[in-house]
């Protein structure tokens, strides 16, 4: 059959390790296509280096819309990202009838809805197995794999870098800019590292897993985002102590009031295998109704995981192109007029564990105080490490591990304590998921 024409918007370290895969595996990718898949035509501003790594076998174009508007290709990868010229090129791309392939997370969290609506009305796909977790293929998993369950919950690592720093805080006890600039001097995280360790990037990527999962519109704005530039050595020492391994976890639930959508760092009990995952790898549990716990791990980014991703989502849509469009697989799992208004729940309406550390005073009667005000917002302490003062300190850390509570009422109870005289600042707020 005619081979399908690629156009490659983008051709850095995603780019190349695409270019790379397609060209090495190009005869086993053929068998498993029923046709061979070639990129034609690369746009990229680095006109030089695009020719250097293509060696003459693809047309370059500095301006990537020549390529979504060019009628010879078939499907256009984008790997630029960002949100703005990103979603201009895809929406050009399926306008001009291209199907669409794309590693950016960002913008389908941000601008699926629109996206595959326009992809839906225009008879053609968009495959985006690389924007959640790297090499991992998550979302064939829970879209195809475990399409005859209902998805009770999700919760992953699903950023390296933030892991990566957690794991060297824990390992080598450094404090957190410390291991920050370890992550920077590898190559792990970037320049301004804000959307791995604020939480923002882990939050796009379980925003589109949440949507696969429970059948509902992409929600990124809804999503509660807490990073991991506050977090102390000290914590994950404690949290060792109390027998549990911090780490960055994007956790999606379904729930009687409504589905929850949050990240931040949570206490796992280090007897879980996810608490093992270590450095720059990636782990995602899914539990659905019929098939229990499935877990997915591997590398989360990179070039060649990546490229994986990318080239498994052209060889699909390489097969689906001569498919009935109303049979195909919908891009969100559900039908797209059978998506659920079940409400995203606020954090103050989640109900789980706490880990909560505060300084206090050496005082007689302190512990008593806290745990009086801690019972009036019905919290009730499961675990705590409290440590002897060093010689000549008048200050001590409490360590609490609450049972199951709700958000709301213990942040009404921590503003109450820490307007206690005995008690000295903030009290840091962590939340503890058993999992599976």
């Amino acid at each position: 059959m005619k081979p399908i024409n690629v156009g490659l918007l983008g051709i850095g370290t995603v780019g190349g390790g695409t270019w790379e895969v397609l060209n090495r595996n190009a005869s086993e990718i053929q068998r498993r296509a029923g046709r061979a898949i070639r990129i034609t035509r690369v746009a990229d501003k680095a006109v030089a280096r695009a020719k250097k790594i293509t060696g003459g076998k693809a047309k370059i174009h500095a301006d990537a819309f020549e390529v979504v508007r060019a009628d010879d290709i078939d499907i256009v990868v984008e790997l630029i990202g960002g949100y703005t010229i990103a979603k201009q090129l895809v929406l050009e791309a399926i306008r001009n009838g291209k199907h669409v392939v794309t590693a950016n997370k960002a913008l389908l969290a941000t601008h699926g809805n629109q996206i595959f609506k326009a992809a839906q009305k225009q008879g053609v796909m968009v495959g985006f197995e690389a924007s959640v977790a790297g090499g991992i293929p998550i979302i064939k998993a829970v879209r195809e794999g475990l399409a005859a369950n209902r998805i009770e919950w999700i919760a992953g690592i699903i950023n390296g870098t933030s892991n990566f720093i957690l794991s060297e805080m824990r390992d080598k006890g450094l404090p957190f800019a410390t291991a920050l600039a370890e992550a920077q001097k590898r190559g792990y995280a970037e320049a301004d590292p804000t959307f791995d360790i604020e939480g923002i990037d882990a939050a796009h990527k379980l925003t589109i897993l949440s949507a696969l999962a429970f059948g509902i519109p992409m929600q990124f704005r809804k999503a509660y985002v807490e990073g991991i530039s506050r977090l102390t050595r000290e914590d994950i020492g404690y949290a060792e102590q109390l027998g549990y391994r911090i780490k960055l976890l994007g956790i999606t639930k379904r729930v009687k009031k409504g589905i929850e959508l949050r990240v931040h760092p949570t206490l796992v009990p280090t007897r879980r295998l996810i608490a093992n995952v270590e450095g720059v790898m990636n782990a995602i549990l899914v539990k659905g109704d019929a098939v229990g716990p499935t877990l997915y791990y591997g590398a989360g980014a990179g070039s060649q995981p990546t490229a994986s991703a990318v080239v498994a989502d052209l060889i699909d849509v390489t097969r689906l192109i001569t498919a009935d469009p109303e049979h195909r697989v919908p891009h969100l799992a559900f039908q797209p007029d059978q998506l659920s208004s079940v409400p995203i729940l606020g954090i103050e309406q989640v109900e789980t564990s706490y880990y909560l550390r505060m300084r206090v005073a050496d005082k007689p009667g302190v512990l008593a105080d806290i745990t009086r005000l801690l019972a009036r917002s019905k919290i009730s302490i499961g675990a705590m490490v409290q440590k002897e003062p060093a010689e000549g300190e008048s200050r001590v850390d409490i360590v609490m591990l609450t049972h199951r509570a709700l958000e709301k009422n213990v942040v009404e109870a921590m503003a109450r304590i820490e307007r206690l005289p005995t008690v000295l600042g903030k009290i840091v707020r962590l939340r503890l998921e058993e999992l599976l």
